[in-house]
């Protein structure tokens, strides 16, 4: 005979900011009705599928679809780190509100396409599928749609701990200064005489500086302004905790 039944369901402390205000100090009651999966029981109380690893069961390993019977006792575990994402290379989709960490990544060489405009969640769902790509977002609602290919939830707010949550979660291969952040085409070494990086130079940049970057794709130029060191001390620190390579 189906439920209603009650289990005892916990999560690890990493996850239990999903969680009902009510539900985060450890285990809780849960009513369940016999029939649904223990996947759409542990996101009907918050946590998305992409931040959820291990379902113990009793102790035991469990799958989505089990069905929670009366009694039973469930812990949801993070996902362990670094996250493999198999079935394709790692490559991942920042939604509108994440074009910081958008660009720092594209800084650091990763493969990263960024929606400048809010698309809508159904379309940016599509185009992780599509172009199986990992899906970063702030939004958990976001993070349970079906269509999704993979998904990861982006924990702070503040670009410098988004940066090394992705890096440590995801362990990307970095190559930093070979992507355009504008755009994430390749860059390529540029000629400053070449009429095309010419047109976006001014004559005091001209003078001051011989090395340049364009990008393959939109045509953007690169160089080592004033800016450079502000994004060199982000790429040496990354390199230095995360990745082999040398940061210029």
């Amino acid at each position: 005979m189906n439920g209603p039944w009650t289990i005892h369901f916990d999560v690890s402390p990493e996850l239990r900011l999903f969680l009902p205000v009510d539900r985060r100090q450890g285990v809780t009651d849960v009513a369940v009705d016999g029939s649904s999966t223990l996947g759409h029981v542990v996101e009907s109380l918050g946590v998305p599928l992409t931040e959820a690893g291990p379902l113990l069961v009793g102790g035991r390993p469990a799958p989505v679809s089990h069905v929670p019977a009366d009694g039973e006792s469930v812990h949801v575990l993070p996902r362990p780190r670094p996250q493999a994402v198999p079935g394709a290379p790692l490559r991942f989709l920042l939604d509108v509100h994440l074009g910081t960490l958008a660009r720092r990544l594209r800084l650091l060489g990763v493969d990263v396409a960024y929606e400048s405009e809010d698309i809508g969640d159904p379309a940016l769902a599509r185009l992780s599928a599509g172009e199986r790509r990992v899906l970063l977002s702030r939004d958990r609602g976001l993070l349970r749609r079906r269509e999704l290919w993979a998904g990861a939830y982006v924990y702070s707010d503040r670009p410098d701990d988004q940066l090394r949550d992705v890096l440590q979660r995801f362990a990307p291969a970095l190559a930093p200064w070979t992507r355009c952040t504008a755009c994430n085409g390749a860059l390529g070494a540029a000629d400053k005489d070449d009429a095309q990086v010419r047109e976006q130079l001014r004559h005091g940049t001209r003078q001051t500086y011989d090395v340049f970057a364009r990008c393959t794709a939109c045509g953007r130029v690169y160089w080592r302004g004033a800016h450079h060191r502000h994004l060199a001390q982000i790429v040496e620190a990354a390199v230095a905790e995360f990745g082999d390579g040398t940061a210029a």
